[in-house]
């Protein structure tokens, strides 16, 4: 029997293992077999380990409430119990996330990632990334929304005529507000890009008249007697045509190069995301506290914030691919996207 506190006859068997492992096979039979069983198990044991290791999965996302399915599914051991080590990276904007996966530094986005943004990143890339769910908001489900501040006399978006109103950044933010204040009256306006936890902060401060931008910054500000909603789910309004029709604005994904790689790992990381999906569809009220740590707002005030709906690309109606399509035909018309980019095809079929 070893005795394993002796260090001298460990790091032997360690090194003959080593030594066996760069031999050809029947110099590394003899070599084994001069070790004692207990010890050439203890040699390879971090071997073994790797071997049984979980999946490690790089998730990008950025801080607004409609990544909330990745951070309950986090927080509540979902992937975990998948046998998937999930890294949630933070960025502080949507591109970022998406450059992060171009460059091989991210395996994918969560929900909140800006669609446009994903877009991009396969004009650059055909081919990068597959949609496995999206974040449809509209007036109903408030994701998106212009603030003022609460004593601003504005009562409407047409209004802001002139006036230097903020945006979130990245190029998807930026497009839409201007598009917003074009299509709303609000001629002149000029457009500042500025990351979202700087929003409420900038209003209060007099810096921009108004600021487009996404949840829970709209709730962290009227719970802070700061701002207060000019109008929500403005890009279903001004954009698609109907305050009701599905904005599919935030998408979560996977790198094609990933998927391909671990096709089984893919199959569980989708089906525990999915678990989040339900787990804030079914259970509101219990979801929204996993906005802590992850959002601007915690503790109690998490109940307070409006939640977007959330939709599997599996679940994806043709009404729905037709809005989402129309939403990326904005990119073309503004110059953004230098060729038109098919929804349909870059969204995951299982």
């Amino acid at each position: 029997m070893i005795n394993l506190s002796d260090e001298d006859a460990m790091n032997k068997a360690k090194k003959t293992a080593a030594t066996a492992l760069s031999q050809p096979l029947q110099t590394r039979r003899k070599l084994l077999a001069t070790l004692p069983l207990a010890a050439a198990s203890l040699a390879f044991a971090p071997s073994l380990r790797a071997a049984d290791a979980t999946t490690h999965v790089r998730i990008g996302y950025w801080p607004v409430a409609a990544g909330l399915p990745f951070f309950a599914a986090i927080e509540k051991g979902y992937f975990r119990e998948a046998g998937l080590d999930v890294e949630a990276i933070k960025f502080a904007g949507a591109q970022q996330v998406m450059e992060a996966m171009l460059a091989g530094r991210s395996d994918g986005s969560a929900n909140g990632t800006g669609s446009a943004n994903l877009a991009i990143g396969e004009i650059a890339s055909p081919g990068l990334f597959k949609i496995f769910a999206s974040n449809p908001s509209n007036a109903k489900y408030v994701l998106d929304e212009f603030l003022v501040q609460t004593a601003s006399p504005y009562k409407s978006i047409a209004e802001l005529k002139g006036k230097r109103v903020g945006s979130g950044p990245g190029i998807q933010n930026v497009t839409l507000a201007k598009t917003v204040l074009e299509r709303a009256g609000a001629t002149g306006a000029t457009v500042v890009e500025l990351p979202i936890a700087t929003h409420v902060a900038s209003l209060g401060a007099g810096q921009i008249d108004a600021v487009y931008t996404l949840e829970p910054t709209g709730t962290v500000g009227r719970l802070a007697g700061t701002t207060r909603v000019l109008e929500a789910g403005v890009i279903a309004h001004y954009i698609l045509g109907d305050p009701n029709a599905p904005w599919f604005g935030g998408s979560a994904s996977l790198t094609t190069e990933f998927i391909k790689a671990n096709p089984d790992a893919t199959k569980r990381f989708i089906a525990a995301y999915a678990r989040g999906i339900d787990l804030v569809k079914t259970h509101p009220d219990e979801a929204r506290q996993y906005l802590k740590g992850y959002t601007a707002i915690e503790g109690p005030l998490t109940s307070q914030v409006p939640l977007a709906d959330y939709r599997l690309s599996t679940e994806f109606t043709q009404y729905d691919i037709d809005m989402f399509q129309k939403f990326f035909d904005l990119f073309v018309e503004k110059g953004v996207f230098k060729s038109r980019v098919l929804v349909a095809p870059m969204l995951y079929r299982g």
